[in-house]
């Protein structure tokens, strides 16, 4: 039996209790899909888990009920909560009922269901964390779920060749379904408002925490804009956690097509040049050339990179749970400072 082999199916036997002492306290940062695998990865290992998720959504359901409402982009929260759903009956009917989208012609067409249960709790808690507390005590989520600002905001883009007419021309794009679709290269983002508020929850959980995870998930538009927050940036800096930066499997096309993994991290070098990482990690077949992406990871992040098979068997550009799991256990046991959980 490999050791990666063996590792997952002690993951799989292992019983997690939301709290217990001897689980490292984990938060991850992201947005989406990425967000979602992270997630699905990390409530295998440890009961003491919460994601930030980004709140700069303005396409499909939660941008028609940003518009409408004037609230938070509730899809990629959702999202999140589905993720942490556990693995018995109750989980898997929850978490399929919160990502039932409405079928139709009416106004409800397209629509999650989980994203106007978010919303109506808001609306009658007028707290966005008490609500979503809720609806993670609902789902018997394995984790908390947080934004990373209690503000919507609006992600722009200068990109080069967004009009495929102009090549060369550099244009401000506005909104994350536009900067994520965009057939130019993106140079740089940045919010709107500049300097958003963090969601205090958010901070502290960031500051107290074990292990920071942030990525995977579309860079522009789900990872970097966490560093985009002032006070979120700054508890970044100052926490004592250690930190993962865990990159894609593969360029997402548009947003970050033909990046190679150093690109990856150059361009979240720029945009927080002072925020350092302990260990970057990678699927060892999505990186043609470790030793440069070790160079890149010690000079931009001074970190170590950690090469492992974390892709699912069938080749789509997806991550195995499972095996993003035996990376993450790995890297805890080898990487962190001597803790409780040890």
């Amino acid at each position: 039996m490999s050791s990666v082999t063996g590792r997952t199916l002690r993951l799989r036997r292992r019983k997690l209790v939301p709290g217990r002492k001897g689980q490292p306290k984990v938060v991850a940062l992201g947005g989406g899909m990425g967000l979602s695998a992270s997630l699905t990865a990390l409530r295998r290992i440890t009961g003491d888990l919460t994601a930030v998720v980004t709140v700069a959504d303005d396409g499909g359901s939660s941008g028609r009920l940003r518009d409408e409402l004037d609230v938070l982009p509730p899809g990629d929260l959702r999202k999140a909560l589905a993720a942490l759903c556990g693995d018995d009956q109750w989980g898997r009917t929850w978490a399929q009922v919160v990502q039932h989208r409405f079928t139709g012609e009416g106004d409800l067409k397209g629509h999650a269901v989980g994203n106007l249960l978010i919303v109506a709790l808001w609306e009658q808690l007028g707290d966005h964390v008490a609500a979503l507390d809720l609806v993670g005590k609902l789902l018997g989520a394995h984790g908390r779920v947080l934004p990373m600002s209690a503000v919507p905001l609006e992600l722009q883009a200068e990109v080069r060749g967004h009009d495929p007419d102009r090549p060369e021309e550099l244009s401000t794009v506005r909104g994350q379904a536009t900067v994520a679709l965009t057939p130019g290269e993106v140079q740089q983002v940045r919010l709107v408002p500049s300097d958003p508020p963090a969601v205090p929850e958010a901070v502290s959980a960031v500051l107290d925490a074990d292990w920071v995870v942030v990525g995977p998930g579309s860079w522009f538009s789900s990872v970097i804009p966490h560093l985009l927050v002032p006070e979120l940036l700054q508890a970044l800096c100052e926490t004592k956690a250690r930190k993962v930066l865990s990159l894609n499997l593969a360029p997402q096309p548009g947003e970050t097509e033909g990046f190679s993994p150093q690109r990856h991290l150059e361009v979240l070098a720029r945009h927080a040049p002072k925020l350092a990482f302990d260990v970057v990690l990678a699927d060892q077949d999505a990186v043609p050339d470790a030793e440069s992406l070790r160079r890149e990871a010690a000079e931009l992040l001074g970190g170590a990179v950690e090469l492992a098979a974390v892709a699912a068997p069938d080749g789509s550009p997806r991550h195995d749970p499972e095996l993003l799991a035996a990376a993450y256990d790995r890297i805890f046991r080898m990487h962190g400072r001597i803790g409780p959980w040890r």
